[in-house]
């Protein structure tokens, strides 16, 4: 690990995302052209239209989708997928805004990339309001925080994904049969507190994250890939048979749960800072906007289906992630298993982002001979520090919630319209963008401050206990 902070145009903007970090983006600086002509260097990068589109599909996949089901449940049948399908239009014209003023910037100080802080903080450098300008190197603070408390907060979620599903299987063990239709109440054995399972993958996490080559985690990504691919197959496979009569369910749910659907909603649309990398990487990157626009069409409708499908299901039942609703047979158990290891190696994906951002501040500190000493305590003290908050906020619906309230929605919703004036508003906007913006970044910080307000509410004051059912209940 380098003795110095990553320079920015090394730094290696991802977030919310599975895509592997194969490659830094300086690694096309040499080919950059000096003589002052704009030129994306994603064009030495070597990939295709196809591979972008994949990277931004399965960097948009995760726990997050899962959480979809109950989501609907906290909004309700018909406003659920409008809601979902609002929040998708506007999270990708986000996205769009953010590689809008990227260019800008980049024609405009004549670099090849610059990533999501680089364009925060040239934003505020154009601002016309002095302060802002003066205190301009903020705004890349402001987003490496963000990213950091993101993709921390991801590894929390998946501290207690991996419990509680490895919890259910092992409890069921004694019960799990052949037939994926029976109707017979499941007792389940009894075993360790969740918090406990957290404990035992500790240590496991905390080798997994002492592995630093990024060609070793494209190899543990693609695993996650796959294995998350097969579960989800059959997740739909069984979720789209036997539907319940839907009219039994409301079709807008009550207004105090709704900021819990607009967290979890957003938590799952934070991809946001995926989109300046793969961009980047093209071959020719005049055609990331129509990829982008395709692939979250896609994203979309994959969201919208799963969590309608999940709640028709399931109903009252559904739990924090579908995986939990699903008959103790081996065929389902398996996928809970397959989806959870492809989650454990997703981790060190994830941990990749903040760890590039913190580990370095440490390392410049210290003799040379002790930099890899510190470089690994600091990853065991960062994976602690999940595994502690995810102990502390047992609970997954409201893990994820409270992520994405807190800084999946700033990262996705409030800074890109910000920014997108700080950018042109010297040069002329007309005020219907900048009240379109306005607007945004105001609903953006609502379901902010509510949706955190509410999430915090529920730990304290739980209104409703965790749902343990039996998960072939939909049979019956």
């Amino acid at each position: 690990m380098s003795t110095q902070r990553l320079r920015n145009e090394d730094y290696p903007d991802y977030s919310s995302t599975d895509v592997s970090p194969d490659e830094s983006p300086s690694e096309g600086l040499n080919n950059f052209s000096s003589s002052g002509s704009y030129q994306r260097f994603g064009e030495s990068s070597s990939t295709t239209w196809f591979q972008t589109l994949i990277h931004l599909l399965k960097g948009n996949i995760g726990t997050g989708l899962l959480g979809l089901p109950l989501a609907v449940k906290n909004a309700g049948i018909l406003m659920g997928p409008l809601s979902l399908l609002v929040i998708g239009i506007v999270a990708v014209h986000c996205m769009g805004i953010l590689v809008k003023c990227a260019h800008h910037f980049c024609r405009r100080l004549n670099k090849p990339f610059v990533d999501y802080g680089e364009t925060v903080m040239y934003g505020l450098e154009s601002s016309p309001i002095p302060w802002l300008r003066n205190h301009a190197h903020w705004g890349r603070h402001i987003v490496d925080f963000f990213l950091i408390v993101t993709q921390l907060g991801f590894c929390c979620v998946y501290f207690v994904f991996l419990a509680d599903n490895f919890k259910q299987v092992i409890e069921a063990a004694n019960a799990t049969t052949n037939d994926c239709h029976i109707n017979e109440t499941v007792i389940l054995t009894p075993t360790m507190d969740s918090r406990l399972y957290m404990l035992t993958f500790l240590p496991f996490l905390v080798l997994l994250v002492f592995v630093r080559n990024l060609r070793v985690l494209a190899i543990f990504s693609l695993l996650a890939n796959i294995t998350m691919l097969v579960s989800l197959v059959m997740i739909y496979q069984f979720i789209v048979q036997r539907i319940p009569d839907p009219r039994r369910l409301p079709l807008v749910a009550s207004w105090k749960t709704y900021p819990l659907f607009f967290g979890t909603a957003i938590f799952a649309f934070e991809g946001i800072g995926m989109v300046l990398p793969l961009e980047n990487k093209m071959k020719d990157p005049r055609k990331f906007p129509i990829i982008l626009y395709v692939g979250m069409a896609i994203v979309t409708t994959l969201y919208i289906s799963l969590g309608c499908l999940g709640y028709l299901q399931f109903g009252a039942d559904i739990q924090g992630s579908i995986t939990l609703n699903l008959p103790y047979c081996w065929l389902y158990q398996s996928v809970k298993l397959l989806y959870s290891i492809g989650i454990f190696f997703t981790y060190a994906i994830q941990f990749f982002v903040p760890a590039e951002i913190i580990i370095p501040f440490f390392v410049s500190r210290v003799p040379e001979h002790w930099e890899l000493a510190v470089d690994l305590l600091v990853r065991t003290m960062l994976v602690c520090l999940t595994c502690v908050l995810a102990i502390l906020i047992p609970r997954l619906d409201l893990v994820i919630s409270l992520v994405g309230s807190v800084s999946s929605s700033a990262l996705a919703l409030i800074i890109p319209p910000l920014l997108e004036i700080t950018t042109y508003y010297s040069e002329g906007m007309s005020p219907l963008t900048i009240a379109k913006d306005a607007l945004i970044s105001i609903l953006g910080f609502v379901g902010f401050v509510v949706g955190t307000y509410v999430a915090l509410y529920e730990l304290i004051q739980p209104s409703n206990a965790p749902i343990f059912i039996n998960s072939t209940s939909a049979f019956a």
